[in-house]
C-alpha cells in the first residue's frame, strides 16, 4: 500500500513538472501577447514597446496588443480571463489596479485576486503646476504660499483635471483634504483640455503628469510648485515634494506587468528575470530619463505587496472625493 501511495505521489510530481516544462516550451515556440489597456502612442504604450524589444532575445517575440477603453478595464479584463500559460501578460497601472476598483460600481475583474504580479516597470511623478502669470499675480512661489492664500481667500481658487476620477482629480482632492483648504474642481474631457485651461488662465492650478507638464514649465508658461512623490524628482531636482509641507503626501503614477492568476510560478519567475534585466539595462534608464520616467524593477512579491498597498490607499482617496463613473 505504501509503495502504491509513493508511486502515485511520484506520478503527481512528474505531472506537475511536465506541465511546467510544457508551458515553458510553449513560451519558446509561440509569441507572447502583451496587452496594453490604453491607446498606442502614450507613455505606457511607448515603454511597453521599448521593453518588448529588449526581452526578445530571452523570451522570443512579444507582440503589443492595445485594448483601450473603460479607463483601462477592457484590456485588464482580457488579461484576467486569459489562459494562465505565460503567453498573455498585460500592463497593470494605477488606474486599473488601484483607482478603478473604487471608482466603478461594477468591475469585470478583481484587481486583488485575478492577477499574478511579475514586476513593477515605471514610476512617473505628478507635479502641482500653476499658470505662471497667475502665480506671479497672487505672489505664490511655494506650496506654503498656495495653502496660505487658499485659507485667506476661501472659495476663490479652482483647479482643473482630466475628468472625474482622473489622477489629477484625486490628487487635487487629497491635497485639499490634507491642507485643509477649498478649491473648486473643474473637470475637463481629458488631460490636454485641462492643460489648455491652465495655460489660458481659466483655472488656477492642476496636478499634471511631469512628462506632460515639463515643456511648459521649461518655457516659463507654467510654474512648478511641488512634485507628488515623497522625494525630489531627478528630472526637476529644484522642485520640492508636496510631502515637505504636507507630511506623507504621495500620489504618483506607476505601471507594471502582470499575468493571469494561476500562471505557474516558474513561468512568472522567467518573465520577471527577463523584464528586470531589461529595466536595469543602462540604455533603458537613459531612454526612460528622456520620458521623465523612472524604471522600477521589483520581484513578483514586492510588486504584489505594492499593488495591495496602493489599492488600500486609493480606496480612502476615492471615497474622500465621492467620485463615481457609473
Amino acid at each position: 500500500m505504501k509503495t502504491r501511495h509513493f508511486l502515485l505521489a511520484l506520478l503527481a510530481s512528474a505531472t506537475l513538472i511536465a506541465t511546467g516544462q510544457a508551458v515553458a516550451q510553449q513560451q519558446q515556440q509561440r509569441p507572447i501577447r502583451l496587452v496594453v489597456p490604453y491607446a498606442a502612442g502614450g507613455p505606457i504604450d511607448v515603454t511597453a514597446r521599448m521593453l518588448a524589444e529588449r526581452v526578445k532575445d530571452t523570451l522570443g517575440t512579444v507582440i503589443i496588443d492595445n485594448k483601450p477603453g473603460a479607463g483601462g478595464n477592457i484590456g485588464a479584463d482580457i488579461v484576467a480571463k486569459a489562459a494562465p500559460d505565460g503567453l498573455t501578460i498585460g500592463i497593470a497601472a494605477t488606474a486599473t489596479h488601484a483607482v478603478n476598483p473604487w471608482l466603478y460600481s461594477k468591475m469585470p475583474f478583481n484587481a486583488a485576486t485575478d492577477f499574478a504580479p511579475i514586476t513593477q516597470m515605471v514610476r512617473v511623478p505628478n507635479v502641482l503646476v500653476m499658470n505662471a502669470e497667475t502665480a506671479q499675480r497672487l505672489k505664490i512661489n511655494t506650496l506654503a504660499d498656495l495653502v496660505r492664500y487658499a485659507k485667506a481667500n476661501p472659495a476663490k481658487l479652482n483647479y482643473g483635471s482630466g475628468g472625474n476620477g482622473s489622477a489629477g482629480h484625486l490628487a487635487g482632492e487629497l491635497f485639499k483634504k490634507q491642507a485643509g483648504i477649498f478649491a473648486l474642481h473643474i473637470p475637463y474631457n481629458g488631460g490636454n483640455p485641462a492643460q489648455l485651461a491652465l495655460l489660458s488662465g481659466q483655472v488656477d492650478f492642476n496636478f499634471d503628469n511631469l512628462a506632460t507638464a515639463a515643456p511648459n514649465i521649461r518655457s516659463g508658461k507654467l510654474k512648478a510648485i511641488a512634485v507628488t512623490t515623497l522625494q525630489r524628482s531627478s528630472a526637476m531636482p529644484d522642485v520640492p515634494p508636496v510631502a515637505d509641507t504636507l507630511k506623507g503626501f504621495s500620489i504618483d503614477t506607476w505601471w507594471g506587468l502582470v499575468a493571469p492568476a494561476g500562471t505557474p510560478h516558474d513561468v512568472v519567475v522567467k518573465l520577471n528575470q527577463a523584464f528586470v534585466a531589461a529595466l536595469n539595462a543602462p540604455e533603458t534608464k537613459t531612454r526612460f530619463a528622456t520620458l521623465l520616467a523612472e524604471p522600477v524593477a521589483s520581484s513578483p512579491e514586492q510588486f504584489g505587496a505594492f499593488m495591495k498597498s496602493e489599492l488600500s490607499k486609493y480606496e480612502a482617496v476615492v471615497k474622500a472625493t465621492g467620485a463615481r463613473v457609473d
